[in-house]
């Protein structure tokens, strides 16, 4: 679900820039993308207490690389090195939400085996 919402703002990106203004167009796509890639990257082989390490890991290293290979060599792609932050910006944020989720899940198991 939160991949296909961090799609879903990369592909409202340029219609929401009125609202964010100048960051949200030159940054917003690249916080979109690094998000659903975090998403997109938790591995159920992996193991579930490095599952939120591995897919941060990963969806940096891939958004990173992207921009450093000017889109992998094949995909449009405008160099910003502002673009660096703005990936790890969106890996953050998918950690944090990530991070939310478990806590709420943890919580909510806390208070159904109490009652």
């Amino acid at each position: 679900m939160f991949a296909l919402l961090g799609v879903l703002a990369l592909l409202v990106k340029n219609w929401m820039g009125p609202f964010g203004g100048v960051l949200v167009h030159d940054h917003g796509g690249n916080v979109a993308a690094s998000f659903a890639a975090f998403f997109v990257l938790k591995l159920p082989a992996v193991p579930s207490r490095l599952r939120l390490a591995t897919a941060a890991a990963l969806a940096l290293l891939a958004t990173e690389v992207f921009e450093a290979t000017n889109g992998f060599g094949f995909m449009s792609n405008t160099y910003d090195p502002g673009d660096y932050l703005a990936n790890a910006v969106g890996v953050g944020l998918a950690c944090g939400v990530e991070g939310l989720m478990l806590l709420a899940s943890r919580l909510l198991r806390t208070t159904t085996t109490k009652g």
